[in-house]
């Protein structure tokens, strides 16, 4: 565990520190149809009120035909917790993740840090958070339009980016920010001066289902650089 420092605003910046031998790899939170989604108890901590993961930009992993996207040989995970109230923080967690090498195995983390009230600026933990995906602001993507329509035990959804390119091949992750919508691996290319991605969405259970469209969350994942689109304009 980094121990981070207190920012000027109250809130704490801390950061989970995984060193990964080699050939291993974790995964990012939406980890693709091989991988295992990690998961966060943070019961039992105290002075801890909300505890935001802070995700750096993961990379894409092809393994016989298959595709996840995580992390390899090191992850810090940066943690923004606003605390409850002034002085230190005890954060206690159990953390549920995937550690693949020719096979992947689950593993539960257990961490239990005292967090300093003060504490001072700790450059892994910047270099994570100057990682994360550009917003679509600072990536110039002009517009995002979705396409919804019905198919079997679910609906296609198209959507069409408007931006610049990423870099080198772009591989897209879609996540429909509903818990019980899962999102297939999409299919994704450029036409022109728009990236064009297409996935099917399926209800966990086999329900029919209400999409809703601003809940929808695009990760963009270029050689250069990584984008995260939030929901579609139309």
């Amino acid at each position: 565990m980094l121990p981070g420092w207190r920012l000027a605003n109250g809130d704490h910046v801390a950061a989970l520190h995984l060193a990964l031998a080699p050939g291993w790899k974790t995964y990012w939170r939406a980890p693709g149809d091989a991988g295992i989604p990690p998961s966060f108890d943070w019961a039992g901590s105290e002075n801890a009120g909300r505890i935001d993961v802070l995700w750096p930009t993961p990379h894409v992993f092809w393994q016989s035909g298959m595709r996840s996207v995580g992390y390899k040989d090191e992850l810090v995970l940066p943690l923004r917790i606003t605390p409850r109230g002034d002085g230190q923080i005890a954060l206690k967690t159990e953390m549920q993740l995937g550690l693949c090498k020719d096979i992947c195995l689950p593993h539960t983390l257990k961490i239990d840090a005292t967090l300093p009230a003060g504490g001072k600026p700790d450059p892994r933990i910047a270099a994570a958070m100057a990682s994360a995906p550009f917003s679509e602001a600072e990536a110039s993507v002009r517009g995002v339009r979705c396409t919804v329509s019905p198919a079997k035990r679910g609906l296609k959804l198209r959507a069409e980016i408007d931006m610049p390119g990423a870099g080198g091949r772009e591989e897209a992750v879609v996540e429909s920010g509903q818990p019980t919508v899962w999102a297939a691996e999409p299919e994704t290319h450029r036409e022109g001066g728009t990236l064009v991605t297409e996935t099917k969405l399926m209800h966990m259970d086999g329900k029919p289902f209400m999409l809703d469209r601003s809940r929808l969350r695009i990760t963009v994942l270029g050689k250069s650089h990584a984008v995260d689109i939030q929901g579609c304009d139309s």
